[in-house]
Parts: structure tokens; C-alpha cells; sequence
């Protein structure tokens, strides 16, 4: 019997109309275009202003992408899995809404939180249920509305963030091509490093909590920058030795768009030609987990079948890894 594996064949995208520049930040905390544009890399980032709306709606408007995009029935969908740390509620799943909303009456539905490592933990997640050989067709969502969980009087994380959406369609293939290989790390450790004080069964919310910031991104970002930059350049070196490839097989790395310095370390890291980095951090900021999933929608034109591509991703946990794909089809067709 053929091996089955699971192939990304086609992706859709949401990014908010409104446009959150450096200039405006500026008038909020002591900071300029300069400093940031020099410390982090983003010029601009979109923000989902409309405060009655949350990541379902970014998902919703990505999946209508997709299936525009694909031309599928949604009732064909036997799954959603929704990668967010800033889902609309507690409960239910955010990915239980973006179903009902997208006509995916017969799929399942979840959630899955890593942080900024969503992306790639749940791209795994999502391809073995496909490899399983139970499941033809599943919709894998990741997105953050981070403005919702942004302090804007902190002027060291402020700068970071914007909200975003990808979409991807999962499905079986016995061509030696999709997921391929990845590698998954966790450490614990990292906890007081990088993570929300508040909101959670520890630390309720309260007028304390509140009025201390603590339901936004805490984070140090010495010690942040310099575990981002070592983990997720080994994980790819890691992964691409692994399968007995060499950096000049490589067609595109995909990293996680957390700070354009971290992304140049990390490439130099590994000793990548820069011109196969896709980044986009200037124009959307740190997407959390959408940052790779934006990447991957706006180079899909450039993509052809058969590239090898590794997306690599570090987030709160610590968590980070990897994943080594050979691309299904030529985006330029799409």
C-alpha cells in the first residue's frame, strides 16, 4: 500500500484594512520610526480595530479565501484546527466558530495554544490526521489578534505586534511530496521570560490585574532575542541534516516574523543566502502565529512544485521547531 502523506494544497490570507504606522506609535509612547524601524524591523502593522471582533472573524475571511481559492465544497471539510493564543473566548473554540460561519457543518473543530509556535506545532498536528488515512480534508487556521493582549504604554513590546490570519487546506497524497519531516522542542523553563501574568486559573482577572497590565505580553527581551535566535537556527540545521540535505537545496526558509534582527541572526546562524528568506515582519509586525502562514500566502506565486522550504518558529513555552516541506504545486496556477 502507497504511504500517504499530507500535502498544503492551497492557502488563504487575512490582514485588517487599518494600518497602525510607527509615526502613530509615537505619539502614544517615547519612541520614533527610527528606533524602531532600527531595533525590530517593522514599519507598519494592521490592526483589527472594530473591538467586537476577534481572530473567528480574521479566520472566517481567510477560510472564504481559500475556498474561493480552491473551489471546494466547505461540507467536504472533515476538520478545522485552530492555532491562536488569542482566541475570542475561554470557550467555546475559536475554530468551532469558523466552522459554523464558513459552512463546514461537518467538520470537527479545536484549538491549539504555543504561542508563536502554533504555526509549525500545528501544521504537524493537522498533517497527521491526513497521514492517518481517516481524514481527506483539513482547514488549519492560524492567527492572533495581538493588539488585544498589547500594552501601549510598554514601548518595548508596543512596537511588536499586529493582527493577521492564514488559512491552509490539507490533503492525502502518495507523491513523495508535503510535510516531509519536523522536529518539535519545548522547555519550560522559559516560562517567566515571556508569557501574560493574568487571566488564566492562577491569577483571575481582577481590578488589580487589570489596572497593572498584566492580561497583555510580558516579556524580556534580552533574554527572549537570544534564545530565539540559537533555537530556531539549530532546529532548521537540525532538520535539514536530518534529511541529509545541504543549505543549497534549500529553495526557501520560512521563519517566524518576530523581529526582523532575530530573523538576520538566525539566517547568519545558519549560513542561508538571504535572498531565500521570506520576511514580511515590516509591513504586518510579529503575527504570532500567522507570521509564517502571511509568508507562505504572499510568496505562494513564486512557489513551484517540488521547492523544498523550511519554516521554523520560537515562541512563549519556550516552544520552537520546524518543518521541512516539499511544495505540492506551482502557486503561479493557483
Amino acid at each position: 500500500m502507497d504511504k500517504i502523506n499530507a500535502i498544503i494544497t492551497g492557502i488563504g490570507a487575512y490582514v485588517p484594512d487599518d494600518v497602525l504606522t510607527n509615526d502613530d506609535i509615537s505619539k502614544m509612547v517615547d519612541t520614533s520610526d527610527e528606533w524602531i524601524t532600527t531595533r525590530v524591523g517593522v514599519k507598519e502593522r494592521r490592526i483589527l480595530k472594530d473591538k467586537n471582533l476577534g481572530v473567528s472573524y480574521m479566520g472566517i475571511q481567510a477560510v472564504k479565501m481559500l475556498f474561493k481559492k480552491t473551489g471546494i465544497d466547505p461540507e467536504s471539510v472533515d476538520g478545522i484546527i485552530c492555532a491562536t493564543s488569542t482566541g475570542d473566548y475561554h470557550f467555546p473554540s475559536t475554530a468551532s466558530i469558523i466552522a459554523y460561519h464558513t459552512g463546514c457543518v461537518n467538520a470537527f473543530a479545536f484549538d491549539m495554544m504555543v504561542a508563536c509556535s502554533g504555526f509549525v506545532f500545528g501544521l504537524e498536528t493537522a498533517s497527521n490526521y491526513i497521514r492517518s488515512g481517516r481524514y481527506k480534508r483539513i482547514v488549519f487556521v492560524a492567527g492572533d489578534k495581538m493588539t488585544a493582549i498589547t500594552n501601549y504604554t510598554d514601548r518595548t513590546t508596543c512596537v511588536l505586534f499586529g493582527d493577521g490570519c492564514g488559512a491552509l487546506l490539507l490533503e492525502p497524497t502518495t507523491e513523495p511530496l508535503g510535510i516531509i519531516d519536523t522536529i518539535l522542542r519545548t522547555d519550560g523553563s522559559g516560562f517567566p521570560h515571556l508569557h501574560m501574568k493574568a487571566g488564566g486559573s492562577v491569577r483571575p482577572p481582577s481590578y488589580e490585574t487589570i489596572d497593572n497590565h498584566e492580561h497583555c505580553v510580558y516579556q524580556e527581551g534580552r533574554v527572549v532575542f537570544k534564545y530565539a535566535v540559537s533555537y530556531m537556527a539549530d532546529v532548521a540545521v537540525e532538520l535539514i541534516e536530518r534529511n541529509g540535505l545541504t543549505y543549497d537545496d534549500i529553495d526557501w526558509v520560512a521563519p517566524h516574523q518576530a523581529n526582523l534582527r532575530i530573523v538576520d541572526a538566525a539566517a547568519q546562524r545558519i549560513g542561508m543566502d538571504t535572498n531565500k528568506i521570506m520576511t514580511n515582519i515590516q509591513k504586518y509586525g510579529n503575527t504570532s502565529a500567522a507570521s509564517i502562514p502571511l509568508c507562505l500566502w504572499e510568496w505562494e506565486n513564486r512557489l513551484k512544485k517540488g521547492d523544498k522550504v523550511v519554516l521554523a518558529s520560537f515562541g512563549a513555552g519556550f516552544s520552537w521547531g520546524a518543518n521541512y516541506v516539499k511544495w505540492a504545486y506551482d502557486g503561479s496556477i493557483t
